[in-house]
């Protein structure tokens, strides 16, 4: 890019490409904050950080003025150091430790309209005055003809400061930087945290000076040996280093003239010199652009890593359910329904005496005379309510166990306790299925009462059905559709009250016959379930809901790809 963009088609181009990149960065954002992740999240957001602060705003305004940042560890002295170069009072030393999260941008006067926009730095709100009192997520804006234009300077927070806040912001700012300026100390120039910093810098290719600031002149020669070898190990070797020896300061606070006279001129020489600038300027930008691809790669990774958490989320959710609807269904074949209360109460309203023999006696006899043998009892409502009972407490039990194995389940990964945390009312089924079941098995009841009614619409059929009632031939038929498959009772263990349920499937074969009766059995099973099944389907729906908010596509992944592959190929 840098090489062929000296036209500004070259430069739109390449902006165009960023752009697009730094878009498709944005949405793929990494919904969970897992342990596994979190220093992918932490590089994507440094990335849209560089991004808007400094590769978008630089391919915008090649021409801007050269910023540079100066960073470093407590007590380096970096503001000091600042007032010093330019002798006068813009950074007011200590200010930022460790309280304040606002750093100075010190700029020519002519400059200001490059600044004031929010051309760089658009997160943070500009503040002008040198009196304002600093604020978290602002910049102060300071103007100082003693600083020549074409050249800024930013006074950053401590790179270790006890903030972590502060810690972050001068992160962000270093990434900001055109050229880095970075302070240490004789005492503190091997410190683990600035030369993370400065690895980093030097495999983004970004433009570093380093100053060794407060060095006692009997040993400046021995320990500015010893950082150049430092520098030279890191790929860093042609930085420059400038040594400020340990010296009084004068009466306004400011280093010596003498012993700062070095590193000002070079500062005023660069700001003096457009081709070193643009050089320093590109060589900066140009590898920001050449470490995407690499920066990028562990955030593709962690996009799918948390893509593939959340599908095996969504799988223990149907698996869930899935076998909640075989419990169901088990439930309405192995007779369990037609026990206990139900066949209490089925005993109660069919008894063992004069209605079985009875009834036995007139299938015996001819089928199509039954209702002629026996006018039977009206259906009891405790029967009915019983029967009722006993299926809604099968689906409950089959709709929380799902539940709680999900919860269970997910516990044991990394994503699912986020996502419990975030959604506990995931860990159990949801807030009043128990009204949604009893109205599922009011519901179905009805479905049931609607078959007897159709498959008793015949003059002949209807007179049958009118001997027992609509209801009690309903209730016939649930019983029978429990504790029948295919036309044939289930084990004789099931067929409850020594051959009851045999007296409700021959008095429904009495009255339809017997292959109606299978089909109309059938039928209510199918009904049941399809109910059941919407209820499984709602029940599953909350946490499907919850998982897709957090799903990322493999589309969005390779749109991601494919933007970097652009901005790579831009570069060539």
């Amino acid at each position: 890019m840098v090489g062929k963009s000296a036209g500004q088609v070259g430069l739109d181009d390449m902006l165009a490409r960023v752009s697009a990149l730094r878009d498709e960065i944005e949405r793929n954002d990494l919904p969970l904050d897992l342990e596994s992740t979190r220093e992918a999240a932490r590089e994507r957001a440094a990335l849209l950080d560089q991004l808007d602060d400094h590769v978008i705003p630089r391919l915008s305004s090649m021409d801007a003025p050269l910023l540079a940042v100066v960073g470093g560890s407590t007590g380096a002295g970096k503001s000091t150091l600042i007032n010093s170069i330019l002798r006068h009072e813009v950074s007011r030393s200590g200010v930022l430790r460790p309280t304040t999260t606002s750093p100075v941008l010190i700029h020519h006067p002519d400059d200001a309209p490059w600044f004031r926009d929010g051309r760089v730095l658009p997160s943070l709100a500009r503040v002008t005055g040198g009196d304002a009192e600093p604020q978290p997520g602002t910049v102060r804006l300071e103007p100082s003809g003693d600083l020549p234009p074409g050249m800024a300077i930013l006074d950053a927070p401590d790179i270790d400061s006890v903030v972590s806040a502060n810690r972050e912001l001068a992160v962000q700012l270093l990434a900001a930087a055109d050229l880095w300026l970075f302070v240490t100390t004789a005492a503190r120039y091997a410190d683990a945290i600035p030369w993370r910093l400065l690895r980093q810098a030097s495999d983004r290719g970004t433009a570093v000076a380093i100053v060794l600031d407060r060095v006692d002149r009997p040993g400046a020669a021995e320990v500015r040996s010893h950082l150049v070898e430092m520098l030279r190990g890191q790929g860093m070797g042609t930085a420059p280093v400038f040594t400020v020896p340990e010296a009084d300061l004068d009466d306004r606070g400011f280093v010596p003239e003498e012993d700062i006279a070095r590193i000002r001129g070079w500062l005023t020489a660069l700001a003096g010199d457009q081709k070193a600038r643009s050089i320093i300027v590109r060589q900066t930008l140009e590898g920001a652009l050449r470490s995407l691809d690499g920066r990028l790669e562990s955030l593709v990774g962690a996009t799918r890593a948390q893509r593939d958490e959340v599908a095996g989320l969504v799988k223990v959710v149907y698996d869930a359910y899935d076998r909640a609807e075989e419990g169901v269904t088990e439930g309405m074949k192995d007779g369990q329904l037609l026990r206990g209360e139900v066949l209490a109460r089925w005993q109660e309203f069919v008894g063992t005496g004069e209605f079985f023999r009875k009834v036995e006696k007139g299938v015996a006899r001819v089928r199509d005379r039954i209702t002629a043998s026996v006018r039977g009892p009206e259906p009891t409502a405790e029967l009915d309510e019983a029967l009722q009972t006993g299926v809604s407490a099968l689906l409950l039990a089959e709709a929380d166990t799902a539940a709680a194995t999900i919860a269970r389940t997910w516990r044991g990964t990394e994503a699912g306790p986020v996502v419990l945390d975030e959604h506990p009312e995931l860990a159990r089924s949801s807030r009043g299925i128990e009204e949604e079941v009893e109205r599922l098995v009011r519901d179905w009841q009805g479905d049931v009462l609607d078959i007897v009614r159709a498959e008793g619409a015949n003059r002949r059929t209807n007179a049958r059905v009118a001997a027992y009632g609509v209801n009690g031939i309903g209730l016939f038929l649930m019983l029978v559709s429990f504790a029948h498959t295919g036309g044939v009772l289930v084990a004789p263990e099931v067929a409850i009250a020594g051959g009851t349920t045999a007296l409700a499937q021959k008095v429904l074969e009495a009255v339809f016959g017997d292959q109606a009766v299978r089909e109309m059995a059938k039928k209510a099973r199918q009904l049941l379930l399809e109910r059941v099944d919407a209820l499984f389907t709602a029940e599953r729906e909350r946490y499907t809901a919850v998982t897709g908010e957090l799903t990322v596509s493999e589309a969005r992944i390779r749109r991601l790809q494919k933007a970097v592959a652009a901005v790579e190929e831009g570069l060539r």
